[in-house]
């Protein structure tokens, strides 16, 4: 086996989210999702150049570097890119908590039924 088909950013498609794709990032060694975010064609093409995570705010319409502000930043290891290119996984170390709660992951929450009953 030879492991994954190898894409670029040129791969990617930023046509289906006016320009964006959705990014997951997950802890390169334990594989617990961090966070989500979204990125334009410069963000990836940065965290690619970088080695540093970078994001597309859609409420701020402005590039960003997570960590720049916290100091928590994520250094990525690798990306991988889901099989229609609209989405992609940010493998990262981080350096701190990724949610701006300053917890490790933004997903704390479980989604029950209503009176808190199983889903299902």
């Amino acid at each position: 086996m030879s492991g994954p088909e190898k894409v670029t950013v040129s791969d990617l498609d930023f046509s289906k989210l006016g320009g964006l794709v959705s990014v997951i990032v997950q802890d390169y060694e334990t594989r617990e999702v961090l966070m989500f975010a979204h990125a334009n064609r410069d963000a990836v093409e940065r965290t690619v150049r970088e080695g540093l995570a970078y994001f597309f705010s859609r409420s701020r319409g402005k590039l960003w570097l997570k960590g720049e502000t916290s100091g928590n930043y994520m250094r990525v290891v690798e990306i991988l890119v889901d099989c229609d290119g609209d989405a992609i996984i940010y493998r990262v170390i981080p350096e701190g908590p990724a949610c701006h709660l300053g917890t490790r992951t933004c997903f704390t929450r479980l989604l029950t039924a209503d009176h808190g009953s199983r889903i299902g």
